[in-house]
């Protein structure tokens, strides 16, 4: 089947996209007076004015509200997700790699859960911080489609330069809430992104039909289960596992471990020996055996003996802070997720969303450290994190990688921006400067 989403004339609002942006700069500068803000249509308006009140930046990445691990578990129980076949079929049939557009669906607070479609669309989308986990409400990048529908609980579209946020103003987007079918609370929001083509009358009748679509297969869904015999239950076991359980590692000398579940928020910087051990099993996984950890730790030819009594204090500290924390033994291995900051900049990475990433990128990880393993670990996120900007960042990217401590004496990376700049641009003699002083070094 082919894509519905054709070439299309730009539906372009009334008003023309110069006389939008200089509105758009006179409400950030704050004069919300301005009549210029007059030729701006007064959905657009009004979203704008919100967002000016509530202090969101016009420039800024949005947060991203999940960890990967946490997204997974969120986004399995959430109402939306036995719906996603039918989201797929009617707005992405076909292939969807090639589509043309990004279709994303968020949750009630605007938190993009799935984030799917074009594959070089999605990539540049990364940029401006359009991912899975992402939270897209109003009042974190102000007006777009999906915040603003779910803002006004109507369907919305949101054309180029009316966007509050000036990163995602190259791009045109339409998006509907979904509703629960019987009480109608807010379950979510459906959202197509991409060029002039994503904010056409055709896209709104797609988008606000696959919504109705959407609630009418939940009713469905609940009517068949009222029908089958309940089953109950059984009684949660006494070690449950957090709802999320995360390392800080980045840029920290001691990490910090952070645990949220039922019973609710617990947050601990832990010793240098122990947040070492929890990274190595955090990174693998699979288990290691107490010789192979001990080697890890301690070095090349360490005992088990030395590691034992250093893994006695740190089961008292996780049975303390979360008992289903406990790693096992034979081999050691956590049997619950833990995710790191590390490997959330590497997921990042992996999804193309290269600001995101660098914006999230803190410092090295654990750097005073000396554990064989910790140093190999500190090393390949430095790896692909200096491999991904110079072969895939956008040049706008690279140059603030260039401005970390990781760039920003890596000529490599300096030459590079130099070669991807226009050629009057004003950045460049600044980089030329840099460069020479390093060659005399």
């Amino acid at each position: 089947m082919s894509s519905p989403w054709q070439s299309s004339r730009d539906p372009a609002p009334a008003a023309s996209r110069l006389l939008i942006e200089r509105a758009h700069e006179e409400l950030v500068a704050g004069n919300v007076e301005d009549g210029r803000l007059q030729n701006v249509r007064s959905l657009v308006r009004e979203s704008w004015e919100r967002s000016w009140r509530q202090r969101v930046g016009a420039e800024g990445l949005p947060p991203l509200d999940f960890t990967l691990e946490a997204l997974d578990a969120y986004r399995l129980a959430h109402p939306l997700a036995g719906a996603m076949d039918t989201i797929r079929s009617l707005l992405l049939p076909g292939s969807a790699e090639d589509s043309g557009v990004i279709v994303a669906v968020g949750d009630h607070a605007g938190r993009l859960l799935w984030v799917e479609g074009d594959l070089n669309q999605r990539i540049l989308s990364g940029e401006m911080g359009f991912v899975e986990g992402a939270n897209w409400s109003e009042r974190s990048v102000g007006t777009s489609a999906p915040g603003t529908a779910l803002e006004l609980g109507a369907s919305v579209q949101i054309h180029g330069a009316e966007h509050y946020n000036r990163l995602v103003q190259p791009w045109s987007c339409t998006a509907a809430p979904v509703f629960d079918p019987e009480d109608r609370r807010i379950l979510g929001v459906i959202d197509v992104t991409g060029g002039p083509e994503a904010a056409s009358p055709q896209a709104r009748m797609l988008v606000d039909a696959t919504a109705r679509a959407v609630e009418a297969e939940l009713l469905v869904a609940r009517l068949r289960a009222r029908a089958e015999p309940v089953v109950p239950a059984a009684a949660p076991h006494r070690r449950q596992a957090p709802d999320r359980a995360a390392l800080r590692v980045l840029g920290r000398d001691r990490a910090r471990l952070e645990v949220a579940g039922q019973d609710g928020e617990r947050s601990v910087e832990l010793s240098a020996r122990h947040a070492e051990i929890l990274l190595l099993l955090a990174v693998h996984r699979q288990g290691l055996s107490a010789d192979r950890l001990a080697e890890l730790v301690y070095g090349e030819g360490s005992s088990a003996d030395t590691l034992r009594p250093e893994m006695v204090r740190l089961r008292k500290v996780l049975e303390r802070i979360w008992p289903a924390l406990v790693p096992e033994s034979r081999p050691y291995r956590l049997t619950i997720p833990l995710e790191t900051d590390a490997q959330d900049v590497l997921s990042l990475l992996d999804r193309g969303a290269h600001r995101v990433a660098l914006s999230a990128y803190r410092g090295p990880v654990l750097p005073d450290s000396t554990a064989p393993g910790v140093e190999e670990y500190r090393e390949s996120v430095r790896s692909t994190l200096r491999e991904t900007m110079r072969t895939e960042a956008s040049v706008d990217v690279l140059l603030s990688y260039a401005e970390i401590p990781e760039g920003a004496d890596d000529a490599e990376i300096l030459r590079l921006c130099l070669e991807l700049l226009p050629a009057r641009s004003p950045k460049r003699a600044g980089l030329v400067s840099r460069i020479e002083r390093l060659e005399q070094a």
